[in-house]
């Protein structure tokens, strides 16, 4: 089939999301100025650069007591913070809780019982059972087409691992194996690697 997305694709769900995946989860911690808390997941995530390290998400939506964006963003607007936690097989139903319909004043780590650390470099909250948390300073917001949606640039300042993912000095996804997304309300999870050296090398 082929279909422009302007028309609509006929299908009974959209399939974009199922086509470009699996996608990693930003699950984002943030603090708003008023000290408030925030912890959602975000499908659209990815790292971008090595040198300084950079990651970007997007958020889609928007919620009645938030104006144009949802808890994150207006947090990161406020104090240009934010972390990125890593979701383990272990901690995917925290990870879904928490992106819940909640309004401003919850907060989702005490929403769903997650133990909750302090970043190093920034005034943030992070999971601390997450396998890995990456500390960072937005860069920038970028409005782009559509309604509600913005794309964030973070700058990585601080990097956590927790020693059980560390094995013969490398970071071990199998240790806790990490959840990705999929489309529709589907996930995956790997349980299994393979390796293929780069030409020439």
């Amino acid at each position: 089939m082929f279909y422009r997305p302007e028309d609509g694709h006929g299908l009974p769900h959209n399939p974009f999301s199922a086509i470009v995946a699996p996608r990693p989860i930003g699950w984002i911690s943030t603090r708003g100025a008023d000290g408030s808390e925030n912890l959602a997941p975000y499908s659209f995530f990815n790292a971008v650069a090595y040198t300084p390290p950079q990651v970007v998400f997007a958020s889609t939506s928007a919620k009645p007591d938030r104006g144009d964006t949802k808890d994150t963003v207006a947090n990161i607007r406020e104090t240009g913070a934010f972390c990125c936690n890593v979701v383990s097989d272990a901690l995917k139903e925290a990870m879904n809780e928490s992106s819940g319909p909640w309004g401003r004043e919850t907060d989702e780590f005490a929403h769903t019982g997650l133990t909750k650390a302090q970043c190093e470099t920034i005034a943030c909250p992070r999971v601390a059972d997450a396998p890995a948390n990456l500390e960072c300073r937005m860069t920038r917001i970028i409005a782009l087409e559509g309604q509600s949606n913005f794309l964030v640039i973070g700058t990585v300042t601080g990097i956590h691992i927790h020693e059980d993912a560390l094995k013969d000095g490398r970071f071990d996804v199998l240790s806790f194996n990490p959840v990705s997304r999929l489309g529709y309300r589907d996930f995956a999870k790997v349980t299994e690697l393979f390796s293929m050296p780069r030409p020439g090398e």
